[in-house]
């Protein structure tokens, strides 16, 4: 007899992985369905050295008791048994420009985050207190944010543009570029990115600031233990390369690469929109949503190096140093010039275990353009499925581990010698690993011009296909959870989540 689902969920991201859950607790028979040998998209780690390296989680926000991503995970049960360490109160993000040797600090807590930027720009501090009261206004516009309540997206907030906002709150061109220097966060395109997705972005940063002990990955193995206890089946190493639809247009049942076939009442894609309407079949979508998902343009990839240090060489530092060639540079960092490359990079760093007071390890990671690596791009590249990229490939990525390193030096004088061993990911990494597009960090540019052309609804219109993830509104953790309880809300009625959200916080 064929096995049938209620619930079958294509992707294991995050957004998958708690769309899963919230089904699986309302004892729905769920199965997940994931390519890769290792679950959880963005929330992937490696190993290397003994030392384990985040891919795509480096931090995490509002996760202090009472706060909106605490909500989310204490609902899913997964809270209390997350290790974390806060980062520092004063400054968990610091700010720094060319050869200035100053670092401003982005605090926790708006009181404090106004009292610590006010040392530095003592005028400032009433128009720094308006920064702060309307990202929070902001914030609260949005639906689910602040857990329950807030059906609908209020239309004029989604037009406010992040570089007018930040004009309009101070006209000094410094503080302007401390205020956005975590822009990273979101892909650096600063003059054109609607304000909410800045105010949203930083906002559960300022609340609190947590670094995941032992790497991001702890968030999906938890997960995929709770599924397991309500009953739900989890699968690696089974692609889904076909959707099977029956004559009323339904979707009915999945194929893998494997030609195993899965059958269930309702689906949920967790993979890249493209990739999705490519399984739909073009001609099952309207071409008016068609042209428009495809005329999204992916937000920039990156090229990261991971170093393994050498043992009580460098000081270990409690926060993330984004650093700036020129303040100028904040606008649209993602865009560069190749000859000048790197003008602006993120720096984290790992504590010793044996000697926590010393680093034993740094991620250095800077914007580049997938057209860098273009010419590879017919290569793929997993633990799973080994394929060497040649000779040039690894010049390449020398050649750019050098100039990385020579721009690290300017900032820690003699970086070299502190370095043990060096690893490195590209675009291609990204595309291969996650499956977005391009190897995209998060999902797909957003404009204040038009921020509805990139919004879509979790429901499409094949009536039990739904979507969650990075490419459907907001990008990461937070985000892409809201996200996933908006999704279940389409399935099992809004009512429904509020209550269990309600009764578990």
């Amino acid at each position: 007899m064929k096995k049938e689902y209620d619930i079958l969920v294509i992707g294991s991201g995050l957004g998958g992985l708690v769309s899963a859950l919230v089904l699986a607790k309302e004892g729905l028979k769920v199965c997940v369905l994931e390519k890769n040998s290792q679950y959880g998209g963005n929330l992937q780690t490696f190993s290397r050295d003994k030392l384990i390296f985040d891919t795509g989680v480096h931090y995490l926000g509002g996760l202090s008791k009472g706060q909106n991503l605490n909500r989310f995970f204490s609902y899913l049960e997964i809270m209390d048994e997350l290790q974390l360490q806060k980062m520092d109160e004063d400054g968990f993000d610091r700010i720094s420009f060319g050869g200035e040797g100053i670092e401003y600090p982005h605090a926790q807590g708006y009181r404090n985050f106004v009292e610590r930027l006010s040392e530095y720009f003592p005028d400032e501090k009433e128009n720094l207190e308006n920064y702060c009261e309307e990202i929070q206004y902001v914030c609260s516009q949005f639906p689910r944010y602040n857990v329950i309540g807030k059906e609908y997206y209020n239309e004029e907030i989604l037009h406010l543009n992040t570089k007018r906002f930040i004009e309009s709150v101070t006209q000094n061109k410094k503080l302007q570029a401390v205020l956005l220097g975590s822009n990273f966060l979101y892909a650096g395109d600063s003059e054109n990115i609607p304000f909410y997705v800045h105010a949203l972005t930083v906002n559960s940063y300022i609340q609190s600031a947590y670094k995941c002990v032992k790497g991001g990955s702890q968030i999906s193995k938890l997960l995929i233990r709770k599924l397991r206890k309500y009953g739900a089946e989890i699968h690696k190493h089974a692609e889904v390369t076909e959707f099977i639809f029956n004559e009323n247009n339904m979707l009915c049942s999945v194929k893998t690469t494997s030609g195993k076939e899965y059958f269930a009442r309702q689906f949920i894609s967790n993979i890249e929109i493209r990739s999705t309407v490519k399984l739909i079949g073009e001609e099952r979508l309207k071409k008016s949503f068609l042209n428009r998902v495809m005329s999204w343009k992916p937000v920039s990839s990156c090229f990261s190096v991971y170093l393994v240090l050498k043992p009580q060489v460098l000081p270990n530092f409690n926060y993330n140093l984004y650093h700036y060639a020129s303040e100028d540079l904040v606008w649209n960092a993602c865009r560069y010039q190749e000859e000048a490359w790197p003008e602006t990079y993120m720096l984290s760093c790992t504590p010793s275990k044996q000697h926590p007071e010393f680093a034993e390890s740094l991620t250095i990671i800077s914007y580049m353009d997938f057209e860098e690596v273009r010419k590879w791009e017919k290569t793929f590249n997993t633990v799973a499925a080994e394929h060497e990229r040649g000779e040039e490939y690894e010049r390449f990525k020398l050649q750019k581990t050098e100039k990385m390193l020579d721009a690290l030096e300017k900032k820690v004088p003699g970086i070299r010698h502190a370095i043990k061993t060096i690893y490195t990911s590209s675009p291609l990494s990204y595309r291969d690993y996650i499956g977005s597009f391009e190897g995209n960090m998060y999902g797909y540019m957003k404009s204040s011009e038009n921020p509805l052309k990139t919004m879509v609804s979790p429901r499409t219109k094949i009536e039990n296909l739904f979507l969650t993830g990075q490419s459907v509104n907001m990008h990461g953790i937070l985000g892409v959870t809201i996200g996933a309880f908006n999704t279940c809300a389409e399935i099992l009625g809004k009512e429904i989540i509020d209550n269990r959200l309600k009764e578990a916080t």
